[in-house]
């Protein structure tokens, strides 16, 4: 195996562990084949480090659980750092024992904690595709558990982190409905 593949297979069993079931699968590799998928198809030249990156955006995302964080805002930032940490540190091991050099896990770490959105093109790009795959996969039964106005800030926020050309496939490729829409079209 190559040490793309080795990196993927080992991304892979970590998240096999999940005990969180999505559509009878482990959610986190699901979310990992479904993060996969969108990058081949939004940006098929990606490197192998974001390719990496994508598949384990999510890895082992059970271990870190949010009820163990405060309430309130604070908590739930402080919840997500901790999981961005989590996630590039394993991902980091994987890589190292797959072969990878400090390059090229350096730069896996930066695009799971998300340094560097809006300046690098690979945080970038892992970030439109983490959209995408909400707006995909997660909007539609997320936005049946929440108000209109906290979707509408969600919606919010989402087209905020994208980059201008994710926001205008997004427009492409979904029927976003008023006032979603124009969220995007900015």
């Amino acid at each position: 195996m190559t040490p793309l593949e080795t990196a993927l297979a080992a991304i892979d069993a970590a998240n096999a562990a999940d005990p969180n079931l999505e559509d009878g699968q482990p959610a986190s590799r699901l979310y990992g084949d479904r993060m996969s998928a969108e990058l081949a198809r939004l940006f098929p030249d990606a490197s192998e480090p974001l390719q990496i990156a994508a598949r384990g955006q999510h890895i082992e995302r059970w271990v870190l659980k949010r009820t163990d964080f405060p309430e309130g805002r604070e908590g739930y930032l402080n919840w997500r750092q901790s999981l961005a940490r989590h996630h590039a540190d394993r991902v980091a091991d994987i890589m190292a024992d797959a072969g990878y050099g400090e390059a090229d896990i350096a730069a896996t770490g930066r695009m799971l904690r998300k340094e560097g959105i809006k300046r690098d093109p690979e945080v970038q790009a892992l970030e439109d595709v983490i959209c995408f795959v909400f707006l995909k996969w997660y909007f539609a039964p997320f936005s049946d558990k929440q108000s209109p106005e906290k979707m509408e800030r969600i919606v919010m926020k989402t087209a905020r982190k994208m980059s201008k050309d994710g926001r205008a496939r997004v427009l492409q490729e979904f029927d976003m409905p008023e006032p979603y829409a124009g969220a995007f079209a900015a």
